[in-house]
């Protein structure tokens, strides 16, 4: 009884606190199985991406580009996040993962600056390992 008064009572906020809000767990999803659309659904209007030695600010549509190409040459078959965390200076989030594709291992960096209630990423990285 007191496990269904518990769910009754703080399951209908923790849905609310996280409705419509960009989750981590979602963009790591996104590169798990390679699906650069939905993962452009969290890039901000200016993206840092860096793969391998080639490093570019690209404007949205443009990131989406680069990242789809990426995946099309480097079709990701599993990703893994290391380590998470978040700035010491404001309330944005990093994280630091393993992507296993079909061109070899990578080791992911992600940026996420926080605006209110949601998460945009910022810089991505895909470095060779």
């Amino acid at each position: 009884m007191k496990n269904l008064f518990f769910l009754l009572i703080f399951a209908p906020m923790t849905t609310f606190a996280y409705q419509g809000n960009p989750t981590l767990e979602a963009i790591t999803s996104a590169l798990n199985s390679g699906d650069a659309d939905a993962l452009s659904k969290y890039f901000a209007d200016n993206v840092e991406i860096s793969i391998q030695d080639k490093e570019q600010v690209y404007a949205k549509a443009k990131a989406l580009d680069v990242v789809r190409g990426f995946f099309s040459t480097s079709k990701p078959k599993a990703f893994s996040q290391v380590h998470k965390g978040t700035s010491r200076e404001n309330s944005d989030q990093y994280c630091i993962g393993n992507l296993t594709a079909t061109s070899g291992n990578y080791r992911v960096y992600l940026y996420l600056k926080v605006s209110g209630d949601s998460l945009s990423i910022q810089e991505m990285r895909f470095d060779k390992e």
